[in-house]
């Protein structure tokens, strides 16, 4: 079931993709905030315009969970068994400030967990994607999809972490101090989770605060590519939670316990 899915979800992604685009592509777009402070562009409600539409299409008829939806209260989620959990510009600050590190994120959760995840970054025309039984992919442009996996780090050889490009703090330098030699890769939302899918970088430490739909698209690339996305406990994050937002979490190969053990020592 998951494998036909697919199609169409990148499909939709792709669509709000060139809704964002096309704001993207305007002089300036008006940027409102947010009563938790963050920023929300014209394109945000664009994307999540398209993936509503997208998804209802599909007749499915599982509830949508998007950012712009978050006011949904949890006494009318708490049974929800599958839904689409969705966030329609992840790095709103990406976005503003330029760079193409922007995504659309789609995921579908079951029982808690991310089963289905598509991540289009409609700037660079990078997908990623991934489905339960069918494993996790990248597609660049026109190039044919390839399968991606993590790779656990070598002992002796400098830990690859990938940093957020617009969020950095003190406990996170402290924490990466842990790591002996390692070296840093910048990267903004929630590509720095698909950079760990396919082995380009070994781990992503985040600190910082994040929301379920930042992280469940990006989640399902990553486990269905061999990794885990695990609180500093080591526990696999899951959704639909009563509170959405997410713990402090590391994401890396599901096989490197000795790196995983190392940073949650800084927990300890």
């Amino acid at each position: 079931m998951f494998e036909n899915l697919l199609p169409p979800i990148i499909a939709v992604a792709m669509q709000a993709g060139r809704a964002i685009m096309a704001i993207y592509a305007e002089p300036a777009s008006a940027v409102t905030t947010k009563p938790d402070n963050s920023p929300l562009t014209q394109a945000d409600l664009a994307a999540d315009r398209v993936i509503r539409a997208g998804l209802k299409e599909l007749s499915l008829g599982w509830p949508v969970l998007s950012e712009e939806s978050a006011q949904i209260a949890y006494a009318d989620r708490c049974d929800w068994q599958r839904f689409w959990l969705v966030d329609p510009l992840d790095g709103t600050k990406e976005f503003i400030k330029r760079n193409g590190e922007f995504t659309v994120n789609i995921a579908l959760i079951e029982d808690g967990e991310p089963v289905l995840g598509v991540v289009y970054a409609p700037a660079l025309d990078v997908c990623y994607f991934a489905a339960r039984g069918v494993g996790a992919f990248v597609r660049r442009g026109t190039e044919n999809s390839q399968f991606i996996s993590v790779k656990t780090h070598v002992s002796g050889e400098p830990v690859k972490v990938v940093a957020s490009r617009s969020h950095s703090d003190a406990r996170t330098e402290a924490l990466l101090q842990n790591l002996g030699d390692y070296q840093c890769i910048s990267m903004g939302s929630s590509l720095k989770l698909c950079l760990v899918a396919e082995g380009v970088a070994h781990i992503y430490p985040r600190l910082g605060p994040t929301m379920e739909w930042d992280t469940a698209a990006a989640h399902a690339v990553v486990k269905l590519a061999g990794g885990r996305v695990c609180d500093l406990n080591g526990c696999e994050l899951s959704y639909n939670k009563p509170d959405l937002h997410n713990p402090e979490f590391l994401v890396l190969s599901a096989s490197d316990n000795n790196l995983c053990a190392q940073l949650c020592q800084f927990n300890q």
